[in-house]
């Protein structure tokens, strides 16, 4: 069985993946959202492991970069490989920072609490649309991103992808798989030493990021290169998507005898749980409606990533002013949900779609390739 309908260029989409990328990213805006009102103390969290999502989505790309990409070298350069990645991903990098940008400065509800100097948000931004940190902003919670905090994990997602051009796509199955032990140790001694993956997004935890990449991005590339020898399980989208919601919204542990029991929970879900989840989702499919749905939150959940958190900036500071009740917060937080869903629908067809087809014309014009 194949993994749905083929794409444009032949090859099979793989659609639960797809989809598997929005439930993520809608768990991860629902996360913040959540999170932000209770300033991410952890007990009070609905969906304590969510920014787990992060590794999901490394190991996803890992392994579709490998699908993508594997068999093209004999007729793509580095370069090649590298200026498409930035056409795919960057506009939304960029869109991304001028909303963060607008949040801070134009926000009705920040006060005084966001009275940077105009040098150092400027600052803020140009490095914001390099995907590059810069220097704290007040009310930003020492994000390494100060305006779009997400952002951090565009970086890794390049240096990826660089990794994979220079290193990665040269290395025989065996040494990768040596790679991918390595890493595997290295990012199961940070989680039982710190007892979560909660790192790797500030300037004081910058450390974390490249370890939290280097496992599931190798991962999903090694699954790639496996596939053909790895069991054809099956289960649906909807199932999977149910298993991903489960594993974030699992109550923290404590540490007993010594052992940081909440670290080694979430060392269990990147280690084992993600990879096994591509293993069957890359082999799932279902009718007509599930693989329409499936295609709209893939492509959806890009955008939704990468546009949502100004916005929740800004609820942010409507929050701090005080004066919400209750009921009024958990309204506001769910038409939030609904709000960045629909921005990002729109971020995608009036800004990613339009830019990403123009500049593929135009690399396409100079390499002969679209």
């Amino acid at each position: 069985m194949n993994a749905g309908p083929r794409r444009c260029d032949g090859k099979d989409h793989f659609e639960a993946l797809d989809g598997l990328r929005g439930t993520a990213a809608l768990l991860v805006v629902a996360f913040h959202i959540q999170g932000i009102t209770v300033l991410f103390d952890a007990p009070r969290l609905l969906l304590p492991h969510a920014y787990l999502a992060v590794d999901f989505f490394f190991a996803l790309s890992g392994f579709v970069v490998g699908y993508a990409y594997d068999d093209r070298w004999g007729t793509m350069s580095t370069a090649g490989f590298l200026r498409r990645r930035l056409i795919r991903l960057h506009p939304l990098v960029v869109l991304g920072a001028i909303l963060g940008l607008l949040s801070y400065v134009a926000d009705p509800f920040a006060g005084d609490r966001q009275a940077a100097p105009a040098i150092l948000v400027m600052c803020a931004f140009v490095m914001a649309a390099l995907a590059l940190p810069s220097t704290p902003l007040p009310n930003r919670l020492g994000d390494s991103h100060p305006l779009n905090a997400p952002a951090w994990t565009l970086l890794q997602e390049y240096i990826g992808n660089l990794a994979y051009a220079l290193v990665l796509r040269r290395l025989g199955t065996r040494a990768l798989a040596v790679a991918v032990g390595v890493a595997g140790l290295l990012s199961a001694a940070m989680a039982l030493t710190l007892g979560s993956y909660d790192t790797g997004w500030g300037l004081t935890n910058f450390w974390g990021a490249p370890v939290r990449l280097a496992y599931p991005f190798m991962t999903g590339l090694l699954l790639f290169r496996l596939q053909d020898r790895l069991p054809r399980w099956r289960i649906g989208f909807v199932p999977l998507s149910v298993a991903l919601g489960l594993a974030f919204a699992a109550p923290l542990l404590p540490t007993v005898g010594g052992v940081k029991l909440n670290g080694l929970y979430q060392a269990l879900c990147v280690l084992v749980l993600f990879p096994a989840i591509i293993v069957v989702g890359r082999h799932s499919s279902g009718g007509p409606l599930v693989r329409r749905l499936c295609r709209t939150a893939g492509a959806l959940s890009y955008p939704l990533y990468m546009t949502h958190y100004p916005f929740v900036y800004v609820y942010m500071n409507w929050i701090a002013i005080g004066g919400a009740t209750a009921w009024s917060t958990m309204w506001v937080a769910a038409a939030l949900i609904v709000f960045t869903v629909v921005f990002a629908f729109l971020a995608y067809r009036l800004w990613d779609l339009p830019l990403r087809r123009a500049l593929q014309r135009r690399d396409g014009k100079r390499t002969g390739d679209i």
